[in-house]
């Protein structure tokens, strides 16, 4: 692997399970800096804001720049035509970044657009205008279809969860941004060179993900994903239990 390559890491089941951080992780990324391997956290989870994460991680003694972080948000927003109605079903997180590449949120069915990611807020008056605006002609876009994502207490739903209920309603499918589909593909790709790799803890979404950037995977046992499957295509070129065991290995330490 080249001294300048990237590692593009996952954040839920990787760096942390909820507010807790897995252990080794911070010692893990201290030891890809000081062997000049590059950083990159790439995460579906569309609720927090770029400042919450960048908080959180430095409360974990992780410190990273806003260059080092791309979450489905950013690629879901990436997606807005300036000046759009946009109808947001998420996190200040989605709604920042909706905001900051032109688009103006409304609150009710008469949007161009309707932005869908990970609610605890998620109700059925919020399904029930997301439908009518994607039946009316609006553009149904979705930050990430993962059914669920890890906590330290076990899994919760996800953000495709309250996805595919408004698709099913609708019969309409979302154009979806995060992992593992193109919109964030594109992002990643700017910024990652030869000898990179990605790191998470799901195969259907981190596992294709990779493949779809060109990278290799390298799965970690710390998060969703117990046991690999001898099926899976294609099978991820390291396992580890988690990052730090994954970069011991990689860098012979």
């Amino acid at each position: 692997m080249s001294e300048n390559s990237t590692w593009v890491l996952d954040l839920d089941g990787v760096i942390w399970l909820g507010d807790e951080a897995i252990p080794g992780s911070r010692e893990a990324i201290s030891i890809l800096r000081d062997n000049g391997r590059g950083v990159l956290l790439v995460t579906n989870n569309s609720r927090p804001t770029i400042i919450e994460y960048l908080d959180k991680l430095s409360g974990f003694g992780i410190d990273v720049s806003v260059d080092e972080l791309i979450s489905s948000s950013i690629a879901c927003a990436s997606l807005i035509v300036p000046g759009e109605r946009v109808y947001v079903i998420g996190g200040d997180g989605l709604k920042e970044a909706i905001r900051s590449a032109g688009g103006v949120i409304v609150e009710d069915h008469r949007a161009e657009v309707v932005a869908v990611g990970w609610s605890k807020e998620f109700n059925y008056e919020m399904m029930s205008v997301a439908l009518r605006a994607v039946l009316d002609g609006a553009r149904f876009l979705a930050t990430n279809e993962d059914p669920t994502y890890p906590t330290p207490y076990g899994l919760v739903p996800g953000a495709g969860a309250i996805v595919r209920s408004i698709a099913y309603a609708s019969s309409c499918e979302p154009t979806v941004a995060g992992k593992p589909h193109e919109p964030i593909v594109e992002l990643v790709r700017e910024r990652v060179g030869p000898g990179s790799v990605m790191v998470g803890d799901r195969h259907s979404t981190d596992g294709v993900f990779a493949g779809n950037v060109g990278l290799p995977f390298y799965l970690v046992l710390s998060g969703v994903t117990k046991l690999a499957d001898p099926s899976w295509k294609p099978s991820p070129a390291k396992i580890g239990k988690d990052l730090l065991d994954l970069v011991r290995s990689e860098l012979a330490l």
